[in-house]
């Protein structure tokens, strides 16, 4: 804030300020809900968009075939092995018992139990033959429960390279979506930062310049905050090369303007004293003063020196002597601060 400036201005200014910055608030909101729903004018796209619908439903409703025949397998599968199990028992029981009754057989040698034995033994062949009907059961239901296994997977595999194919297709869909999008955004805040530069050139100093202030505001959030994240990344390549652009556009501008201000300040250096001290505004020199360097020319001076009445580098008055009261003042002051009177070179 310039020192010379009234105290009632100064806070007149800061108020102003305040108005430039909820005012660029108020924007930033408006602008931010719409660059938000700007995506939402595209469709959101899912892996089943891309996928080959037929293929891919038959590789479901196999899988879902394969499960149920998997399920079905497996639980006759459990019973058949539990009845395996049962038949095992009584064949190992039986075993037992035979063994032990042709131990004593042998050990009587007894000729009226050879009827006996010829029963017993078919009995347990009887029972051995359970036992492998139930092992074949149990061996016939591991096979169903494997082939129904390897038909899921089998069929999971194929809806795999649809999904696979199809999840492509899908990040290629979002990509160029992405790059739609970021299109619409760019050319709803390009606009507005070409109209944030015309009014800072322009009207940056005009009489409404709080709302102009917070218009360029708005624009700067609107490029840089709800644009450039959504830069499309394409490997980096893309984010490089914008910044490298941007960086050389303002890099040449900035030159281009530096050039511009010396070129000025030449020309102003090489006019009269009294028409430089014309052209220079009241608040801008003092402000100048204020932080000790030259109003003409921006370059350090020191003013607290008695005998420096000439800037050493330009050559502009920096001070002189009141015409009614002689007294030492600065050359920029409209009165003198000792007796009051008006400057006769003062600036106007």
């Amino acid at each position: 804030m310039n020192k010379s400036l009234r105290l009632s201005e100064k806070w007149f200014r800061r108020g102003l300020w305040l108005v430039a910055l909820v005012f660029a608030s108020f924007l930033i909101g408006l602008g931010g809900t719409l660059i938000s729903n700007l995506p939402k004018v595209e469709r959101s796209y899912t892996l089943e968009d891309f996928e080959a619908r037929p293929a891919a439903q038959q590789a479901r409703d196999a899988i879902k075939l394969a499960q149920d025949n998997a399920r079905a397998a497996n639980d006759v599968l459990a019973q058949a092995e539990l009845k395996f199990q049962v038949a095992q028992s009584n064949s190992r029981t039986a075993q037992d018992t035979f063994s032990n009754w042709l131990s004593t057989r042998h050990a009587t040698m007894r000729s009226d139990q050879d009827q006996e034995l010829i029963a017993r033994t078919r009995t347990l062949d009887d029972i051995k033959a359970a036992e492998r009907r139930a092992r074949a059961l149990v061996e016939a239901q591991q096979q169903a429960a494997l082939n129904a296994r390897q038909g899921q997977e089998a069929a999971q595999r194929q809806l795999n390279e649809i999904q696979q194919e199809a999840g492509k297709k899908l990040q290629s869909a979002r990509r160029s979506q992405e790059l739609r999008v970021f299109l619409y955004r760019l050319a709803l805040t390009l606009p507005l930062l070409v109209l944030a530069g015309w009014l800072f050139a322009r009207k940056r100093k005009s009489t409404y310049w709080p709302f102009v202030w917070g218009f360029i505001f708005f624009a700067l959030f609107a490029f840089f905050v709800e644009l450039v994240p959504y830069l499309p990344s394409y490997g980096g390549y893309v984010r490089y090369i914008t910044g490298i652009i941007i960086t050389a556009l303002v890099g040449r501008q900035t030159i281009i303007a530096l050039n511009r201000y010396l070129e000025k300040q030449k020309l102003a250096e090489q006019q009269p004293d009294v028409a430089r001290r014309e052209e220079l505004n009241y608040d801008t020199a003092f402000a100048r003063l204020a932080k000790g360097v030259c109003p003409g020319c921006e370059r350090v001076v020191k003013l607290d020196n008695q005998a420096n009445g000439f800037c050493p580098h330009c050559g502009i008055t920096l001070h002189d002597n009141c015409p009614q009261c002689q007294a030492r003042k600065s050359a920029f002051a409209r009165f003198c601060f000792s007796c009051g009177a008006p400057a006769a070179s003062g600036m106007k």
